[in-house]
């Protein structure tokens, strides 16, 4: 078999501060630093230009594929014109996935959630002709399946999500973030997979922030005030109500929550539900995601004043009580800016993060008094210092680039062989 040099990585949208975007990042640093060159093609791109090849038609967002997108789901019969528009769809896709791996000369390609959450049927489709025509090597990294949305439900193309969501081809490798979803793939679509959770770069310790202590002012956090921090998007599953209800029940003179991120994809409902509850708990609700960008990313966003690590590192408390994740980048980045950390027990940390040994402070479902103690014993200096550095060393321990490396390359080894 040829050797492998050059891996393509193929998604809706590799930009910004999403949890696919931000792991394919730590994929393709984890690649090329033992070799490997990597390209992109997405709908949407932040990486090198030389490297990578966008097509407006592969985001999920493009205008006629979301149109086309809220015609197939909450609904159980296909129309003729929307069978031959995702074929249409799919040849011209196809025809521009054929032309990036002949660009570049690809060896591998990376479905980066592509063939898992059903959001551009379309590209989900060429993607997988493309692997069965070529039997170029592949790997599906997998983040979220349809069977983890309750919107992917009712549908009328259960035919397509059983061809390419995920397809099973001898080609593929298959690679999932938790143990929930191994076990799920390999019960529900009969398709034997490797476990990779979501990692950081915790072999290289954060660089003190110079801007910390400056967001600190701006917000109006004095010295000896405590800086609670809900680093997620504003969207339901990540329960920002609990957050507020630890805040108002800490009893500060000054009770306030500062969100990080901007609202999600799902509409605003649910950020004016948050801000009425807020007023009703008497906690000051602080959004600051028009002035924080990315970074450690492909391309960190300059124009605004502060990066999330600056974020990190004002914060002297991170809540994250959220319903349910498919790993959770925000404990891990908590961890890594070594700060105590609230945390609602849904499954997967449950299952794959809690059993480790991790010195948090955990709910579940609802907080209570002996949280609010608990966190208040956590934040004694003589146990913060000690918790805080387990945690780092846990955390480098099973969720590190060297556990992404040992695993990856491996996986890429088999094609060989």
């Amino acid at each position: 078999m040829k050797a492998i040099n050059r891996i393509g990585f193929v998604a809706t949208r590799i930009a910004g501060t999403d949890g696919v975007s931000l792991e394919t990042y730590k994929w393709v640093e984890v690649l090329e630093r033992n070799g490997y060159e990597c390209y992109a093609f997405a709908g949407e791109l932040e990486t090198p230009p030389e490297r990578s090849m966008a097509e407006p038609l592969a985001h999920f967002a493009h205008p006629e594929v979301q149109a086309l997108h809220d015609r197939l789901f909450g609904r159980t019969r296909r129309e003729l014109a929307d069978t031959q528009i995702i074929h249409h769809m799919t040849q011209k896709l196809k025809k521009r996935l054929y032309e990036f791996v002949g660009e570049f000369n690809l060896d591998l390609i990376i479905a980066e959630n592509a063939l898992a959450i059903p959001m551009h049927i379309p590209l989900g489709m060429a993607l997988t002709e493309l692997l069965a025509e070529t039997a170029i090597p592949a790997i599906a990294h997998h983040h979220d399946f349809k069977w983890e949305r309750d919107r992917f439900i009712i549908n009328c193309v259960s035919d397509y999500l059983i061809y390419a969501f995920p397809p099973c081809l001898p080609n593929l490798r298959h690679v999932v973030i938790n143990s929930a979803a191994s076990r799920q793939l390999a019960f529900r679509r009969g398709i034997s997979n490797f476990i990779i959770p979501n990692v950081f770069d915790f072999a290289t310790p954060p660089t003190p922030s110079e801007h910390a202590q400056t967001l600190r002012r701006q917000l109006g956090f004095a010295d000896d005030e405590l800086m609670v921090l809900q680093p997620t998007r504003i969207v339901p599953r990540k329960r920002i109500e609990r957050a507020l209800e630890l805040v108002a029940m800490m009893q500060m003179p000054k009770p306030r929550l500062v969100i990080s991120h901007l609202a999600g994809d799902e509409g605003d409902i649910y950020e004016e539900r948050i801000k009425e509850y807020a007023s009703q708990l008497g906690v000051e609700l602080i959004f600051i995601g028009e002035l924080v960008g990315p970074s450690r990313c492909f391309g960190t966003n300059h124009d605004r004043p502060y990066t999330i690590d600056d974020v990190y590192q004002a914060a002297d408390i991170v809540t994250y009580p959220s319903a349910y994740e498919g790993f959770g980048n925000a404990f891990l980045e908590a961890i890594y800016f070594k700060k105590p950390l609230v945390v609602n027990r849904y499954s997967i940390f449950i299952e794959d993060i809690e059993p480790l040994g991790f010195e948090v402070v955990a709910f579940e479902a609802f907080v209570t008094s002996e949280h609010v103690e608990a966190l208040r014993r956590l934040m004694k200096p003589h146990n913060l210092g000690r918790a805080v550095e387990k945690n780092y060393q846990l955390a480098a321990e099973h969720f590190s680039y060297e556990v992404l490396e040992k695993k990856l390359l491996w996986i890429i080894e088999t094609f060989a062989g």
